[in-house]
């Protein structure tokens, strides 16, 4: 998805590259992955201040307490979907957007909720902006998308960290589809969930993280 972005210039195009090339050596394989992080403007997806950090492998304060992931995490998440053109994808989290435009630059028809009002409407204004074709919806995604529910989705992604696996998200997923969510209170065990018949599903983890915490109930 090549587009002409007002403030990613050539610089930043140089650090995204560099930020490829670490990613592939910290152990990413999936070359489409890669291309799709080295389209999307990271650096835009956050405070200017931190212009300088925006290409480094570090979380970054957005608004509400909330960050924008690691590089490496949200390629690792995204690798982790085994994404396929015109998939249907459910992102709990929104956040910066950020992980959403990656997802919309594999060509995934994307379903993303968000908590928090304020995040909500910048969000929802820069994506539109850098033309991602993104679903943007406010709301606790813990049971998905309870008034607008466009289930069974190919993919479930959460973005924040979870307690427990919400038993109504996995109700959400197609037969055959996988679910990437962060498991675990201070710190967190990825989990990747195949729904491989319509009671019965498969659990992998994938290595420790540390998220922000995925909340219940109503916050707008």
């Amino acid at each position: 998805m090549k587009r002409t972005i007002e403030g990613d210039t050539y610089r930043h195009r140089g650090m995204r590259a560099n930020m490829c090339k670490e990613l592939r050596a910290m152990g990413i394989k999936d070359e489409t992955v890669l291309a799709a992080m080295n389209e999307v403007p990271r650096h835009l997806f956050m405070d200017p201040g931190l212009d300088a950090l925006s290409y480094n492998n570090q979380a970054l304060p957005i608004a509400c307490g909330q960050t924008i992931s690691r590089p490496m995490t949200v390629a690792y998440q995204t690798e982790l979907l085994e994404l396929q053109p015109m998939m249907k994808v459910l992102e709990v989290g929104t956040g910066s957007g950020y992980q959403t435009a990656v997802l919309c630059e594999l060509k995934a028809r994307v379903y993303s909720v968000e908590r928090q009002k304020e995040l909500f409407s910048k969000t929802k204004k820069l994506l539109e902006k850098l033309r991602y074709n993104a679903n943007c919806f406010l709301g606790d995604g813990y049971n998905g998308l309870a008034e607008m529910d466009y289930s069974p989705y190919d993919r479930i992604l959460v973005t924040c960290g979870a307690s427990e696996v919400p038993q109504q998200l996995l109700s959400k997923l197609k037969i055959g589809g996988l679910m990437v969510i962060p498991v675990g209170d201070e710190h967190q065990t990825m989990h990747r969930i195949l729904r491989s018949g319509p009671d019965s599903y498969e659990t992998s983890t994938c290595g420790d993280f540390q998220f922000v915490p995925m909340l219940k109930g109503r916050q707008f």
